[in-house]
């Protein structure tokens, strides 16, 4: 259909004109109105389905969790100097490393722009996107190709649609995600009107935001993309193969419609570097996204080459990091906010100043050894500055400006949100209310996670209504919920309330294991639910218990065992676990019930699951597989014993076809789960 076409031709060249060319075709109501049409058409006729359609960076179903990826070339960090004499002898060190001689002009340098975001590797095989990985730990990274390809500015086939472009079979983009101030403060000003947590800066949203398992989330907050680099180029397909440097590959990147950035410079010497470093210091803060400075780079992939790399960093480049920029203001007042897990975080609010382009009235003082180590009190004269240029903090007081009126901080003795009792570890103070209203919206999101009870259906915006409309104050109200009053909810359907209720209902069947990781206490994550749930029958067991029994567990120290057992034996830990009962919660082991039969052909063997499975969930497959002795990871390896293929398995089967590895179907795994059928 002729129109459909037209409409996918007119999308991708509004992208890239935006992204890539900085020229804008359109406002975005015309775009929507554009893409709305299209998402028509395409459900009218099926049979002209693209995966390259800009319709796919909606945002499809959300996904079961991350798989880690192996990256070809691996992604290595960068050097960081803060001062122009160490940058000056970096220089000299490449120098000498390339053997040049004294007067001998050379090299040239490429100077890039540090943008503050996440680092990424986009994989393109014949022209297409087949996998977006996270950095990681540099040799491997989280797959993020479902999150990528909902970003408009990250080409899903490179060059344009229609026209025929000659590209390696292989050609990998290292670039940079990150999220533009503005969008930044639109999502923090929703979050705040939603009384949810804020982010504490650009960097940690677009982190937080790729980690999200629904891509539909993703889509919906405007991340860019700046190519800054290449992983694997390989194979036929024109002039890709045989540029001979960084800025020509760039070029030929920009080309085929990948965004790099416009102030990419080319330096003959380093004093031309230096220069350029200066002048970009003034224009950083008007660009409307996090830069914290400027990327050298040895142009030529030749020298490139000879000078190599050590193991953690390449000695070709380097990233001069731009001083913070201060100011000073006057302290007015601090409030403790309550975060996940009950911590007291100061939060000091000032007189607004101007820092790094953007206005600052709020900064962290970390906690309550900071402030007495610094002597910070209400009132003082205090001189903040940005880390990094992202996150406002104080420095320092300015004392000789005291005039005998400021006041000194002292650590809260209750819980500022439910006046609940407080304690101290160290630096940091929490409130031990299990039931603290502050502390209860982000626990229930977290208790009905995938991790944890999996709700299907209840996500966050989903927990804020909930909590709103006074439908759920405590976990055991999401077993009463009732039809007819979620469909009073906004935007919540007939479909949408069944689905939920299903969810809940299903979750009554978890178990002990994932009730405790559910909770929320502290100190108790997944690894120590688990533990927890293979030493004791049921709650009733653990709640009998002592400090002393729960020690004895494997990686239950003191200061843990003690913890637990405050909170279930405190007067709300009590009551949570009675009202999950009275609602027919299963709070029996299920772990234990299984840890005690071993099955020969999976007990004490290192398993990897691949593929979309169609009779288990993979977080309750996984935890199966470990209450009967086995080791699940998540790549495959010489160590891997056995592979779990579902549908679409990807390279994990071809991996282990390689080395020989065995492979099992989701039939023959059950078969064996179940030998007694």
């Amino acid at each position: 259909m002729k129109r459909i076409e037209q409409l996918r031709a007119l999308l991708e060249q509004a992208n890239r004109a935006y992204y890539v060319d900085n020229e804008p075709v359109m406002p975005d109501a015309e775009y929507d109105a554009l893409m709305a049409e299209l998402v028509r058409l395409e459900t009218a006729h099926p049979e002209l389905h693209d995966p390259h359609s800009p319709t796919h960076r909606i945002g499809g179903e959300p996904i079961e969790g991350f798989v880690t990826v192996r990256h070809a070339v691996p992604m290595l960090s960068i050097d960081n100097t803060y001062g122009l004499e160490d940058l000056r002898a970096w220089h000299d060190r490449v120098r000498k490393g390339l053997d040049l001689e004294p007067g001998e002009p050379g090299p040239t340098y490429a100077c890039d722009p540090k943008i503050d975001g996440v680092a990424v590797s986009l994989r393109y095989e014949r022209g297409s996107l087949v996998v977006a990985a996270t950095r990681g730990d540099g040799e491997r990274g989280d797959d993020i190709t479902a999150q990528a390809r909902t970003i408009r500015a990250v080409p899903l086939r490179l060059g344009a649609r229609g026209i025929a472009v000659a590209t390696p079979e292989v050609v990998e983009i290292r670039g940079e995600v990150y999220m533009p101030n503005r969008e930044f403060d639109r999502i923090n000003d929703e979050r705040e009107r939603a009384g949810e947590p804020l982010f504490a800066n650009a960097r940690n949203a677009t982190a937080g935001t790729l980690k999200s398992l629904d891509p539909r989330i993703v889509a919906g907050r405007n991340l860019h993309f700046v190519a800054h680099g290449r992983g694997e180029v390989a194979g036929s397909g024109g002039g890709a193969v045989d540029v001979a440097s960084f800025s020509a590959f760039m070029a030929w990147i920009r080309a085929l419609g990948v965004p790099t950035s416009p102030d990419l410079t080319l330096c003959a010497g380093i004093d031309e570097v230096v220069s350029t470093i200066e002048s970009f210091r003034d224009r950083r803060a008007g660009l409307g996204y996090g830069v914290d400075g400027m990327v050298v780079r040895v142009d030529a992939f030749e020298h490139q080459d000879r000078l190599g790399a050590t193991s953690k960093a390449p000695r070709w480049c380097i990233a001069f990091k731009y001083p913070a920029e201060q100011g000073t203001t006057v302290l007015r007042r601090v409030d403790w906010q309550v975060g996940k897990g009950g911590t007291l975080t100061p939060r000091a609010t000032m007189e607004p100043i101007l820092l790094a382009g953007t206005t600052v009235q709020h900064a962290t003082l970390h906690n309550i050894e900071e402030i007495q180590r610094k002597d910070i009190r209400v009132g003082d004269t205090v001189v903040i500055e940005k880390a990094g240029d992202i996150i406002p903090q104080v420095v320092r007081v300015e004392t000789s400006k005291r005039r005998g009126r400021e006041q000194p901080l002292e650590p809260p003795s209750r819980c500022p949100a439910c006046e609940g009792v407080v304690q101290r570890e160290g630096p940091k103070i929490y409130c031990v209310n299990p039931e603290c209203p502050a502390q209860f919206r982000e626990k229930l999101a977290w208790f009905a996670g995938r991790g944890q009870m999996d709700i299907d259906g209840l996500g966050e915006k989903l927990v804020n209504q909930l909590i709103a409309a006074k439908l759920v104050s405590h976990f055991a109200d999401l077993y009463t919920l009732r039809r007819d009053d979620l469909l009073k909810l906004d935007r919540m359907g007939e479909k949408s309330a069944d689905n939920l209720l299903a969810g809940v209902e299903a979750s009554r069947s978890r178990g002990l294991g994932r009730v405790l990781a559910g909770l929320g206490i502290r100190h108790i994550g997944a690894t120590a639910a688990k533990i927890l749930a293979r030493h004791f029958d049921d709650a009733d067991a653990l709640l009998a218990a002592g400090v002393e029994q729960i020690m004895e567990l494997p990686d239950f120290g003191e200061v843990t065992a003690a913890t637990l057992h405050a909170h279930l034996h405190s007067k709300p830990g009590r009551e949570t676990f009675s009202r999950l009962d009275a609602v027919g919660v299963d709070l029996t082991s299920h772990d234990r019930a299984r840890s005690g039969r071993a099955i020969p052909a999976l007990t004490g063997k290192t398993i990897v699951l691949t593929g979309t499975l169609e009779h288990h969930s993979r977080q309750e497959l996984v935890e199966r597989l470990e209450a009967i002795g086995a080791k699940v990871t998540t790549s495959v390896s010489k160590k891997t014993d056995l592979v779990i293929v579902g549908a679409n398995p990807g390279s994990k089967l071809e991996k282990a076809k390689e080395l020989g590895i065995a492979t099992w179907d989701e039939a023959t795994l059950d078969k064996a789960l179940t030998p007694d059928s």
